[in-house]
């Protein structure tokens, strides 16, 4: 089972964008609660190539390099969404439970969050073109320059994550109020 997710405390925050082929990660540091600092961002690219299984691998290694390196408490993880064929659904669910066994192996807590959610924490609005998340991440996090879009998604994954405690509460407002027009 994981450990307590770390919304609104103090800790370090792993934001990934799965993938099979490339596997976006960032690193946030959330010195309050609600608040956080950038730390790094990157993308892991392996060969299209290979077999699924030797992809998962080398993903697993270097996932597993990042978390002894940065020792994050948590993993922030975006959940499956329903886009995908069935084919490609199935490899991206592979890919997501590889990288959260690692987590949990490593006794980081793990939350995964919708990608309308992450997009809503970062951008304000739930259907968000990635060229906005990417130029909001940006401003967020104070980069000299626009972050790849998979390593982008992971920071907003992360911003999210952070931002979570506040984002229930303004989905039930606005279900509330909804209902009553």
């Amino acid at each position: 089972m994981a450990a307590a997710p770390i919304i609104g405390a103090r800790g370090r925050i792993l934001g990934v964008d799965p993938g099979t082929r490339v596997v976006g990660y960032a690193i946030l540091d959330v010195p309050a609660p609600g608040r956080f600092e950038y730390v790094e961002c990157g993308v892991l690219k392996v060969r299209a190539a290979d077999e699924l299984g030797a992809r998962l691998l080398e993903i697993g290694a270097a996932v597993r390099e990042i978390i002894a390196e940065f020792r994050p408490a948590g993993l922030a993880i975006e959940r499956a969404f329903h886009g995908l064929n069935a084919a490609s659904a199935l490899k991206l669910a592979e890919a997501r439970g590889a990288l959260k066994l690692i987590a949990l192996e490593h006794g980081l807590s793990v939350d995964e969050y919708a990608p309308a959610m992450i997009k809503r924490a970062v951008v304000g609005r739930g259907r968000a073109t990635k060229a906005e998340v990417q130029a909001r991440v940006r401003l967020l996090c104070r980069l000299g320059s626009v972050p790849q879009a998979d390593a982008a998604d992971a920071l907003a994954i992360a911003i999210c994550h952070v931002q979570a405690s506040r984002l229930p509460n303004l989905d039930v407002a606005r279900a509330k109020l909804r209902r009553r027009r």
